[in-house]
């Protein structure tokens, strides 16, 4: 069912100012003013440090913030967004990024609060899961625009995902909600690091692609002819590397095993979206991440396996597509998780 981008309670609030952006991730901490149109301003960013303290890394975000502050814009802004890798808690406002170590359980939502009042800009504030956040910005501008239900899904080193539903993104209590790379698919699949077995993500992430080609015996090439891709992740026309960027370069070139590891992904994929739509009857699902950059290597394979498992009348039709957004998911997608969660008229934080 088509829907506007925002629920017609947030529209005035999307209307009238810039939004404050903050997206924390494991190579790079970026900041930017979002404008309600979609637009960026004052964009900045710093490499996330390595091997600092909790506070060396919250220096980075400070520096971010300080330097969004120096826009002429800045007095003008109505919300923050804070977009982070995870596992998060926006009950508590805490993070525990796997890709940031220094931080574990930090208040990073409380110490963001601290840097904009320092600054002058007391803001009502959201911290979103990056997951939230890329399903924020698909349904804003990008490729779920316009579905009133959608799940939308980052498959890299890891596999995530978040929920609109009834044109709402629905973050769920912790913020977690939506978190499909965790759920299982083979009833009597390997261990996966959460504790679990069978989960998306020990089939289907660009690590465990990679994995399972190498098992299976599929010997890299010696020379690396391009780019991994997102954390080595994926990326067609990545060089023949031991990594899934490596795997959909040889599966392009017609390697038998290859093609299998990518097939064997599609179908852990196909099940997880075939479940999610019988669940909720979500009508689209949008993939991004370095590994959907494999284009049709990861998505012919996922559409084949759909057919046999999204078969109810109501789930059959499920379009599953290619993100839009890209690097900027992050940004405007913290923009956006602030726009849908926060009251139309500013409160305190």
């Amino acid at each position: 069912m088509p829907s506007a981008p925002f629920p017609a309670t947030r529209a005035a609030a999307a209307a009238s100012g810039p939004t404050v952006a903050i997206d924390i991730g494991g190579t790079k901490i970026a900041g930017a003013l979002v404008h309600p149109d979609g637009t960026m301003s004052a964009t900045t960013r710093r490499p996330t440090p390595r091997g600092a303290d909790a506070d060396g890394v919250m220096a980075a975000v400070a520096e971010v913030v300080a330097d969004l502050s120096e826009s002429p814009l800045w007095a003008s802004a109505v919300r923050c967004g804070i977009g982070s890798a995870g596992p998060v808690d926006t009950s508590r406002g805490t993070v525990s990024p796997v890709n940031i170590g220094a931080w574990r359980e930090f208040p990073v939502q409380e110490r963001v609060v601290a840097e904009l009042a320092a600054h002058g800009a007391d803001l009502p504030t959201v911290l979103a899961g990056d997951g939230v956040a890329m399903t924020a910005a698909e349904h804003w501008l990008g490729a779920a625009r316009g579905h009133a239900n959608a799940l939308c899904m980052v498959v890299s080193t890891g596999v995530g995902g978040g929920l609109i539903l009834n044109s709402r993104l629905h973050p769920g209590p912790t913020g977690n909600a939506g978190h499909i790379g965790h759920m299982s698919v083979a009833f009597d699949g390997e261990p996966c690091a959460c504790g679990g077995h069978g989960c998306v993500e020990s089939i289907a992430s660009g690590t465990a692609i990679a994995r399972w080609a190498l098992d299976q015996g599929w010997t890299p090439s010696d020379t690396a002819g391009g780019a991994a891709g997102v954390n080595g992740a994926g990326g067609a026309g990545g060089g023949r590397d031991a990594t899934a960027a490596g795997v959909a370069a040889a599966a392009a070139e017609g390697d038998p095993i290859a093609l299998a590891a990518f097939d064997r992904a599609g179908r852990a994929l196909a099940a997880a979206i075939a479940a999610t739509a019988t669940l909720v009857e979500t009508d689209i699902a949008v993939i991004g991440g370095g590994v959907a950059a494999a284009g049709d290597t990861l998505f012919g394979p996922i559409r084949s396996h759909l057919a046999a498992y999204a078969t109810l009348s109501f789930a059959k039709d499920i379009q599953v597509v290619p993100a839009m957004l890209g690097t900027h998911a992050g940004l405007i997608g913290a923009a956006a998780a602030a726009t849908m969660l926060l009251p139309s008229a500013p409160s305190s934080s």
